[in-house]
């Protein structure tokens, strides 16, 4: 050990003279380097916590349930429920539950031995943000919250939602799924074998980096986004999502990354077959526009119809092609957030408010009782597994597999059938 690092005797004499003379400095205000004394902000957490609970939870509350719909976007039992969740997860095995469970979940007292935040507080102040797109600082009055408190509680509540239902509510089309889509879509639109309509939304992105604005720009849009690929039914239930690809992207560059058809491709998706104008077909179908490639999956409008069974089909196609359209604007609508640049610089961060959105959107229509087929005791949405192959063999699968997805006989002669179809629907 080296004596001259640890002074004694007349050097800790003269070191503590130094610390003093800082001290007095600092005092008097003549250090080069400013002095700002750290403001405490004394909040009453209990207080804001008695006051929600009067206004929206007690057994008699101020605020009725409507009233309590209109302002956090969904019912008080679904609020409660995901609350719930989160304060029982998981009940088996408590030393293994995730940090962001554990910041969700109450605490009884803090370092200075004062209350925390309750999980009501904590959803509610996730709630706000996601709802009414508020500044995190805006919170402070309403809920005694810091900013980087209630920043924090956002990017936890969405993780817990995601962790929670995401095998529920971002799950693929289960058979009885496809059946039920399959009668549904008949029924309003007409049209046989269709799964949904596939489109894609642009999420501005406020705080992007400097180097990647390049990338996240796009010439029509002028500033960086992030994109979100989604195909979505009838009752505007969001089947596939997904977000993270950059804004300088067209639709067909975000198909490409996308999981869409990863099962169709590995050979495991459910059977999804059907039978139009006497013609079978092994897979089902999404509408799409003019963008997309011609596929056996896809299904378009003719750009420029002469005759009147084109032009029929041209009108139910893209009539039945806006129930994506009516997706985004029912998630946008619900959650204000998404209408806002992201304030966030983490990427990540973006992707988990994003399918939080999405899962709290379907969670809605599903509670709304708008949902064309919920997820039933007995449906398997366990994936189909395929026994274990040798590499030529998985190559030879994948050539095979993507050769008839991408065939274009099939996507014309699909749609020649389905116009014939739909000629001889009533108008």
């Amino acid at each position: 050990m080296r004596p001259d690092l640890f002074p004694t005797g007349d050097d800790d004499e003269e070191l503590f003279g130094m610390m003093a003379e800082c001290v007095d400095l600092l005092e008097q205000g003549e250090s080069s380097r400013p002095y700002i004394p750290r403001s405490v902000v004394e909040r009453d957490r209990y207080g804001a916590n008695e006051r929600l609970m009067a206004a929206y939870f007690n057994e008699n509350p101020k605020y009725s349930l409507k009233s309590f719909r209109r302002r956090f976007r969904m019912s008080k039992p679904m609020f409660m429920r995901i609350v719930n969740d989160i304060i029982s997860y998981p009940s088996r095995n408590p030393g293994a539950v995730p940090l962001h469970f554990k910041k969700m979940q109450v605490k009884q007292l803090d370092a200075r031995g004062k209350p925390g935040f309750s999980t009501i507080q904590k959803c509610v102040c996730a709630i706000c943000q996601l709802v009414y797109g508020y500044n995190p600082d805006s919170l402070d009055e309403y809920l005694q919250m810091g900013e980087e408190t209630t920043r924090c509680y956002l990017d936890y509540y969405c993780k817990c939602v995601f962790e929670l239902y995401r095998d529920e509510y971002l799950r693929r089309p289960t058979p009885e799924d496809i059946q039920r889509l399959y009668a549904r879509h008949e029924e309003h639109h007409g049209l046989l074998g269709m799964l949904g309509s596939i489109d894609c939304m642009h999420w501005p992105w406020k705080n992007c980096p400097k180097a990647w604005q390049g990338q996240f720009t796009r010439g029509d849009h002028g500033h960086p986004t992030i994109m979100l690929e989604a195909v979505a039914s009838y009752d505007r239930w969001i089947w596939h999502a997904f977000f993270g690809t950059a804004g300088s992207n067209n639709d067909i560059n975000v198909l490409n990354q996308s999981p869409l058809f990863r099962e169709i491709i590995e050979d495991r998706a459910p059977d999804s077959s059907f039978t139009v104008n006497g013609t079978h077909y092994k897979k089902g179908y999404y509408l799409v526009d003019d963008i997309y490639p011609e596929w056996s999956t896809f299904v378009k409008a003719y750009s420029c119809p002469q005759d009147e069974k084109r032009k029929k089909f041209k009108k139910f196609q893209e009539s039945a092609r806006k129930d994506v359209e009516r997706a985004f604007g029912g998630l946008q609508n619900s959650w204000h957030i998404l209408t806002q640049p992201a304030r966030s610089k983490n990427v990540n961060r973006i992707t988990r408010t994003m399918y939080a959105c999405v899962i709290l959107h379907n969670m809605k229509v599903e509670d709304a009782g708008y949902a064309i087929s919920s997820l039933e005791e007995g449906d398997n949405i366990d994936p189909i597994v395929l026994p274990e192959l040798t590499f030529q063999e998985k190559i030879a699968l994948h050539q095979r597999t993507g050769k008839e997805l991408r065939d274009r006989t099939v996507h014309h002669a699909l749609r020649h059938d389905l116009t014939e179809h739909v000629w001889h629907l009533p108008a």
